[in-house]
């Protein structure tokens, strides 16, 4: 794949600006990903997150993906709470 095609796509992705010091894509707050159900079910608490506890090299902002899916979409149903849950454990 040519270089100039893959900085066409880049360009093409929106990002969001939590104030945090990376921009996050707009993607991952399109719909309840299992990652955001799970920070969603944990209250947003980062000592029970399995991204918080790697060695990652990006800043979590989970929490502010979470906060736009519940103004955009609402909370998880159940039914997809519970899938979510389930594959963790």
């Amino acid at each position: 794949m040519a270089m100039s095609s893959v900085f066409e796509r880049v360009k093409k992705i929106k990002y969001v600006n939590t104030g945090a010091s990376t921009p996050m894509s707009n993607s991952i707050t399109q719909n309840w990903t299992d990652q955001a159900v799970r920070c969603y079910y944990n209250q947003c608490d980062c000592t029970k997150c399995s991204i918080a506890n790697s060695n990652y090299s990006f800043e979590c902002q989970m929490a502010s993906v979470v906060r736009i899916l519940l103004n955009e979409l609402g909370p998880p149903d159940r039914e997809r709470i519970w899938r979510s849950i389930i594959k963790v454990s």
